[in-house]
């Protein structure tokens, strides 16, 4: 916590044991076929463009998606954490399964939408076994210092880092790359998952 306070990020390794990964996995094998191409923008200022983004989303929700129960307490607990650490006044969320095709990135960005402010704290969970360093594919993060710091996506490393505050990309990459992405909100959103 105090890494996420002084740097605006901060890297886990192993932060879900293995039967929470596995099932995280299994069920984003279950849901592959029906994952929707990525835009930009919430809402009716939502647009799919290519040249910024390459992923396809699949958007969770708590009571259709009960399967992953596993994930939810880990995320009430993680918004606890924060919440108590960081005086933070978390209450909501929204996340996504991210598949990023081989030749996938997402150019660089901040976590929030304009005129939209709730998106605290994102938080990705990497769902790649045996990633080397030529899959590319890495998170590159912008620092305080405007300095590049390139983080690879691998199995059950965790990346939290203020939504506002950490300008970030997805480097290009050269295999199939998946994640658990997702933003912990200031309060939830009344309209369900807004598109981003």
């Amino acid at each position: 916590m105090d890494d996420l306070a002084e740097q605006d990020y901060v890297i886990i390794d192993d932060f879900i044991d293995n039967n929470l990964y596995k099932e995280i996995k299994n069920f984003l094998f279950e849901k592959i076929d029906v994952f929707d191409k990525a835009g930009i923008g919430s809402l009716n200022q939502h647009t799919i463009k290519k040249n910024i983004r390459g992923d396809k989303t699949y958007w969770l929700n708590k009571d259709r998606d009960a399967d992953l129960s596993g994930f939810w307490n880990l995320l009430e607990e993680t918004k606890s954490t924060l919440n108590r650490y960081c005086y933070l006044s978390l209450s909501g969320q929204e996340f996504h399964l991210a598949h990023y095709p081989s030749g996938g990135y997402y150019k660089r960005h901040l976590d929030q939408f304009e005129g939209r402010n709730n998106r605290m704290i994102s938080m990705i969970i990497y769902l790649n076994d045996n990633w080397e360093a030529e899959n590319g594919g890495q998170l590159e993060i912008l620092d305080k210092n405007k300095k590049l710091q390139l983080v690879a996506p691998i199995a059950k490393r965790c990346v939290l880092f203020k939504s506002d505050k950490v300008p970030h990309a997805v480097l290009k990459s050269f295999k199939d790359r998946y994640s658990l992405t997702g933003w912990l909100l200031y309060q939830p959103t009344s309209l369900g998952p807004l598109l981003g």
